[in-house]
């Protein structure tokens, strides 16, 4: 386990309080670290979170066809016509 050298403090209402202590008891631990393992819960369900892109199923769809489908990219196709070529096509 690692060292707990670091401090928080959290300002609450009274109900949410006594709601966070009868939990704690409940779970024979102590407020502070069931709120830190809550926080720690909802705070790794958060950036997990962060990683993923939801969308509907049609717009994931169409997203995925387009990858199929050339780009009309002018410019590009410029600047790559002047290099020379490497690979025999």
């Amino acid at each position: 386990m690692a060292t707990k050298t670091h401090r928080l403090e959290l300002r609450t209402d009274e109900a949410t309080e006594v709601l966070i202590t009868k939990a704690a008891e409940l779970l024979h631990t102590t407020r502070s670290a069931f709120v830190a393992d809550a926080a720690r819960q909802a705070a790794e369900k958060v950036t997990a979170r962060s990683d993923v892109t939801l969308m509907a199923p049609e717009v994931f769809d169409s997203l995925v066809g387009s990858l199929d489908v050339p780009d009309n990219a002018a410019e590009l196709a410029e600047k790559l016509s002047r290099l020379p070529r490497l690979i025999d096509r």
